[in-house]
């Protein structure tokens, strides 16, 4: 995360929001939603406004229901304490919340699922959560992984990567600029032992994809079809 664009149009959090409940999850109190049944996980990595955020929950539980395969889960990386720009100083709050606490967390989150029975898990991230992503795809933890207008991240970051990865960005953001993505999508694509996705977003800023405004039809469009894009990934590889 190194853009103000991260921490605009920051979500009116609601712990009560989604049809799904909160349930503990390798420690972590988690919005879970779908199948409890399920072999085949989705695990959503919030931005830095964290998992009461609606249009996130939203997203979880349309996961959920439009594949009727998945369980979803959104933890909360933040012991409750996502970022307050009215409380919070940002570098101190990610000191404390930082990705790779983050990337830990993920783990255990992901082996209380695999005792639960899981035997797929795909990983999407959202900004701060793109780059957690990341790391998660470094190795064998998950089968997939979908990244959404990420932080910045490096060469070594992608060529980590080992699993089906699709990441999606805005033409409008300052923290993975166009270019700087389908730079990221040139080192992916010399890589044949798995798929990789690229795709950037025409008229949208970042955080398009959780952080739309409801009465804007384009925005919402948009948000849309990058939906379809992680679940249509998620559908073809965690299985």
């Amino acid at each position: 995360m190194s853009s103000s664009q991260c921490l605009e149009n920051p979500p009116s959090l609601s712990s009560t929001s989604g049809s799904g409940s909160v349930q503990e999850v390798g420690g972590l109190k988690t919005y879970v939603t779908g199948s409890p049944h399920s072999y085949c996980a989705i695990l959503l990595v919030s931005d830095v406004f964290g998992y009461e955020a609606p249009k996130l929950r939203k997203l979880a539980d349309k996961l959920a229901a439009a594949a009727h395969q998945f369980l979803v889960v959104v933890p909360d990386f933040f012991y409750g304490n996502p970022l307050d720009l009215s409380k919070h100083d940002v570098e101190a709050w990610l000191k404390v919340h930082n990705k790779e606490k983050g990337y830990e967390d993920a783990k255990q989150v992901i082996a209380a699922l695999k005792i639960k029975g899981v035997s797929a898990i795909g990983a999407a991230g959202f900004c701060w959560g793109g780059n957690v992503v990341v790391k998660l795809a470094s190795t064998t933890d998950i089968q997939a992984a979908v990244v959404l207008h990420p932080g910045r991240l490096t060469d070594e970051d992608i060529n980590e990567v080992k699993v089906h990865i699709a990441i999606l960005g805005a033409e409008i953001d300052k923290s993975a600029p166009p270019e700087e993505v389908k730079h990221l999508g040139g080192i992916l694509s010399a890589k044949p032992e798995f798929d990789s996705f690229v795709k950037i977003f025409p008229g949208v800023a970042h955080g398009w994809t959780v952080r739309y405004n409801d009465e804007d039809h384009s925005a919402v469009k948009s948000a849309e079809e990058a939906h379809s894009d992680l679940l249509n990934w998620f559908t073809k590889y965690v299985k």
